[in-house]
């Protein structure tokens, strides 16, 4: 008896830290709108991530900074915008170490004693690192303690980052129908647009077994009560006018958050959130100051009202170069093209790929059986939607003389937000970067990935919608 008394007085000054330094964990998806069940989409199978919702709280307005991963995970990761410390363009080529006034959430768990690790949640099967997709220059085996939290130190507290591909392309094959499953109205009504909406459902009932794994996980390591989850997606949907567009289907992703006792359960909070306030939030959870000059907010404190607005920047992606600016209010949307010259529809080697729907709404708009703004040559410099009444953002404003004042405000305030963040997305790239040999690159990939499909790089619409039609198994 005297030997449990003596183990349990032993065990006081480490359980009292658990209590005092929760965990934080969290569970980072590619590329997710909010196609969940506990969003109230029809259809789609994700129990998991209901229970995470029923047990915690969601955010119906929470958005990412960047329509892409790497941009948006640098901002998130930092705290700041990806267009302040350089990372703007996707998969960045000129990567360079953060500046000093640039820290990470990372490090600043590490310094207060937290072990850090990035993995896929699983305490066998691979050991590596897992994704982070950073557009700086680190070494993951710094930036990061380990794959698992497993891997501390007896007693101590974790954050640990938990990384889910799905439902980033390639999507696995879905093995049913959606027939209640809303498709965004700005595609075109065909068989190859309901099959690959279907696939992207599928790898998210995948990712939703994925989360429920986890969770049990830490039910049965006895983790659950004292571990702050943060579920939610780096950026949204995988679509035409979603990743790589400021559009909502670009940017707005589900976040879920838990923590027994701490964060009240079954909650839908309708605040204008952003993913730069992760950073923010683990930090306040752990006790840690944060830096001053971090762009969010502790999503828990009671004096955060949710953000007025909301800031984002697309650069270039790929072989598909560009900027664009936009803000979100509750109410409305105002995007600023930098070059209207460029046409929504320019080629991108990783969109004509990847996205099927792209060739239909090209064939179907050359035969004149369908018809979208976002086919034209051109794009207008600015565009102005009011979400109350178009949510979709397919009527642009911008010209309408009803809506000159909002649009005066929303540029003014975008032009503000340029300077005040010194927004890097006005420097040349060309000056530190061969963008002729980055295009030329990205050309040969895209030849390369055609050619293994039995296709020339430079297929007919026609003749490509053919070989889509047959991949995806539809009439």
């Amino acid at each position: 008896m005297k030997r449990f008394f003596a183990a349990l007085i032993s065990l006081l000054p480490i359980l009292a830290f658990a209590e005092e330094r929760p965990n934080v964990v969290w569970i980072i998806s590619d590329d997710l709108g909010p196609e969940l069940g506990c969003y109230g989409y029809p259809d789609v199978a994700t129990p998991n991530l209901d229970r995470l919702a029923k047990e915690g709280t969601r955010f119906t307005h929470a958005f990412s900074t960047a329509p892409v991963c790497s941009a948006s995970r640098t901002a998130f990761q930092t705290g700041l915008y990806q267009t302040t410390v350089g990372g703007h363009h996707h998969d960045t080529r000129d990567k360079k170490p953060l500046k000093d006034f640039v820290t990470t959430v990372t490090d600043e768990m590490q310094k207060a004693g937290y072990f850090v690790s990035n993995g896929r949640g699983q305490k066998v099967a691979e050991k590596r690192i897992a994704k982070s997709h950073l557009n700086w220059v680190y070494d993951a085996r710094e930036f990061f303690d380990g794959h698992d939290w497993t891997q501390r130190a007896e007693g101590q507290p974790f954050f640990a980052q938990v990384q889910f591909k799905e439902p980033h392309r390639q999507f696995v094959v879905a093995e049913k129908k959606y027939p209640n499953a809303p498709i965004p109205p700005y595609y075109p009504e065909h068989p190859v647009t309901t099959a690959d909406w279907a696939n992207y459902l599928a790898s998210i009932e995948v990712l939703d077994q994925k989360v429920g794994a986890l969770l049990d996980r830490l039910d049965d390591e006895g983790l659950a009560d004292n571990t702050l989850v943060l579920f939610f997606g780096d950026h949204g949907r995988p679509h035409v006018r979603g990743k790589q567009w400021l559009y909502d289907g670009g940017l707005l992703v589900p976040l879920i958050a838990r923590w027994p006792g701490r964060v009240d359960a079954g909650v839908v909070d309708k605040r204008l959130v952003s993913l730069i306030d992760m950073m923010p939030t683990t930090l306040a959870a752990a006790k840690v100051d944060p830096p001053g000059n971090l762009e969010g907010f502790d999503l828990f404190d009671p004096h955060f009202d949710g953000h007025d607005q909301l800031f984002a920047a697309r650069d270039r992606c790929g072989d598909a170069p560009d900027r664009i600016r936009s803000v979100r209010t509750r109410d409305f949307k105002y995007i600023k093209n930098f070059h209207p010259e460029i046409p929504c529809m320019q080629h991108s080697g990783y969109k004509k790929t990847q996205y099927p729907v792209e060739t239909v709404m090209k064939v179907l708009h050359a035969e004149g059986k369908w018809d979208s703004p976002f086919m034209a040559k051109t794009r207008p410099e600015e565009e102005l939607y009011d979400l109350k009444v178009d949510p979709n953002e397919m009527n642009n404003l911008a010209g309408d003389p009803k809506f000159a004042d909002k649009l005066a405000e929303l540029r003014g305030d975008v032009n503000s937000w340029i300077k005040e963040t010194n927004d890097l997305g006005a420097v040349d790239e060309s000056l530190t970067v061969d963008l002729d040999k980055v295009m030329a690159e990205k050309w040969k990939s895209y030849e390369k990935k055609m050619k293994s499909r039995g296709l020339e790089a430079d297929v007919s619409d026609r003749d490509y919608l053919d070989w889509w039609e047959k991949e995806l198994g539809v009439d």
